[in-house]
């Protein structure tokens, strides 16, 4: 979950890494393609005003997530961090609706226009305006909130239920339950917002947590911390852009897309902290079949 403002309601600390966990069933160059359905919901504004987004908008965030995760040169995604790594995860826009029919990965919703049942700021929530099978879609729901909530409610995520150490820090789904991503809408790709989170790394974090992956301060334990060993430990949220250290006097690598840093600096997932994630996506049963059973590859 990311917010600027973190209290104990309010973050929910997700996973954790572990070199212990190795996923050697993916060969060196494969590329982990996963399908993404963007639920747009919005007030009836036509296309490309207010809470209902662009198409190019859109397309342009998940070329953002992509760059993250793929630490591609020449963008904000790129580090040279000695630990820092391409993920070798791509996010593409899904191709056909669950009746097969031919779409762009974009499903838009008039909320003024549906009746549901007030449940909170949860995927239960909005997963009663749509939500498609999640064992073939990650579910990403673009959620208009009060302007007055811009800068503090930026997005919340599921995680995956493993045998993976801190596990139990993640928002599981109970049986029943939506799970996927929430979106805060002005967050959803860059923006001229007055705010630290206006260049698109909400979603890059998001995912993070929905592959397994806990804050860097995890359990906010120094010996346990967010199990990846090439995390340097921190035992409390890490905040802005400035240098801090963290615990036994290293310097923490404040540029992590599993902080709260600003988006001008968040440039690096750790290779632990990718091992996590190739361990869900080849171990969780629902993560699993995003990659294995989908023809979505980019041509």
């Amino acid at each position: 979950m990311r917010y600027v403002l973190c209290t104990a309601f309010l973050c929910i600390i997700p996973l954790a890494c572990s070199t212990a966990y190795s996923s050697d069933s993916v060969i060196e160059d494969d590329i982990f393609y996963l399908p993404v359905i963007v639920h747009v919901l919005h007030k009836g504004e036509s296309i490309g005003e207010g809470s209902n987004l662009s198409r190019n908008r859109i397309d342009h965030q998940i070329v953002l997530l992509n760059n993250d995760f793929r630490r591609k040169a020449g963008t904000r995604g790129f580090n040279e961090y000695p630990n820092g790594g391409d993920s070798k995860i791509e996010f593409v826009l899904a191709r056909k609706d669950p009746n097969g029919n031919a779409i762009h990965g974009i499903n838009r919703i008039n909320v003024d226009s549906v009746e549901i049942e007030p449940r909170g700021y949860n995927q239960n929530h909005y997963a009663q305006y749509a939500y498609w099978n999640p064992n073939q879609y990650i579910n990403i729901w673009l959620t208009p909130l009060p302007t007055e909530l811009n800068c503090l409610v930026l997005g919340l995520s599921s995680g995956p239920d493993t045998d993976l150490p801190g596990t139990e820090f993640l928002s599981i789904p109970k049986a029943g339950d939506a799970e996927g991503i929430l979106i805060n809408t002005v967050h959803f790709g860059e923006s001229d917002l007055e705010c630290h989170a206006n260049l698109g790394r909400t979603l890059t974090h998001e995912m993070g947590h929905y592959l397994g992956l806990l804050h860097t301060w995890g359990n906010g334990i120094c010996g346990t911390n967010d199990y990846c060993n090439d995390t340097p430990a921190v035992d409390s949220a890490v905040f802005g852009h400035n240098p801090i250290l963290g615990c036994d006097g290293e310097m923490v690598m404040i540029s992590n897309y599993m902080n709260f840093s600003d988006d001008t600096i968040m440039n690096a997932f750790t290779n632990d902290q990718i091992e996590r994630m190739h361990y869900v996506l080849n171990n969780h049963e629902g993560r699993h079949a995003l990659w294995s059973s989908s023809d979505i590859k980019s041509n």
